[in-house]
């Protein structure tokens, strides 16, 4: 499985805010099939992250194209294959 770090960026703070309810439920939406890992917005409000899991860069970009901030313009969209390190993969 491969994850993907794909950041948020805040553009319109009205729209955002206007759009959370349409945006959590397409997250759960995701969590539901498997494809969220975490989320959670920055506290400074400059916008969020998802680490999204698939083996498909194509999927998760178009998962987070359709991603209701990001369709209507009220966040940007920045994606970046992550690798998760866990302390049993860690080297010695």
């Amino acid at each position: 499985m491969r994850y993907f770090a794909v950041l948020l960026p805040m553009r319109d703070t009205q729209k955002s805010q206007e759009l959370r309810p349409q945006h959590l439920d397409y997250l759960a939406r995701q969590v539901r099939e498997g494809k969220v890992w975490a989320r959670g917005r920055f506290t400074d409000g400059s916008g969020g992250l998802v680490i999204y899991r698939s083996e498909s860069a194509d999927e998760i970009r178009r998962i987070a194209e359709n991603d209701p901030y990001v369709a209507s313009g009220a966040r940007g969209l920045e994606i970046h294959e992550w690798e998760l390190i866990t302390d049993d993969a860690a080297p010695a």
